[in-house]
């Protein structure tokens, strides 16, 4: 005679969360499982680059975060960006209910395209988003290139 064994649904569900976070680990590797926490990863600024006339520009964005907290330098070709984003605290008594903004500090390198010119560069900060420019070499210029119709 078979014992009667109760029903346990979150167990199945355990265990189907177990099955996915493998999955994952298999396909993004072990070292950065964000996808357990996804609002604990590091701050990490969103940027884009492009060429603006005789300029490489680059853009990070910085929303929150006071400009005088950020440090841009260049060491060779490589720029980086460091700074703080720091947790303002609302008055006495306040209960946070909810975040998925990211507090604390953060860096972010790039590497620069060759041949432009980091004597010049200058960075500039509006709006919560921080903008470097330096000299762009020739090759980086945009050129406008002939279609040939057969």
């Amino acid at each position: 005679m078979t014992a009667l064994a109760p029903w346990r649904p979150f167990a199945e569900l355990t265990a189907l969360h177990n099955e996915i976070d493998e999955l994952f680990t298999r396909f993004f590797g072990e070292e950065d499982r964000w996808w357990v926490r996804p609002f604990e990863r590091p701050l990490v600024p969103a940027v884009e680059s492009f060429v603006r006339g005789d300029e490489y520009v680059i853009r990070a964005d910085l929303p929150g975060v006071d400009p005088q907290d950020v440090e841009v330098s260049v060491e060779g070709d490589r720029l980086t960006i460091r700074g703080e984003r720091k947790e303002a605290r609302e008055g006495n008594g306040s209960t946070r209910l909810y975040r998925e903004v990211r507090y604390g500090r953060f860096e972010r390198s790039l590497l620069l395209p060759s041949g432009v010119d980091t004597d010049s560069v200058r960075a500039s900060y509006h709006n919560g988003v921080l903008e470097i420019t330096m000299k762009a070499p020739r090759e980086l210029a945009s050129k406008r290139v002939p279609i040939t119709i057969h």
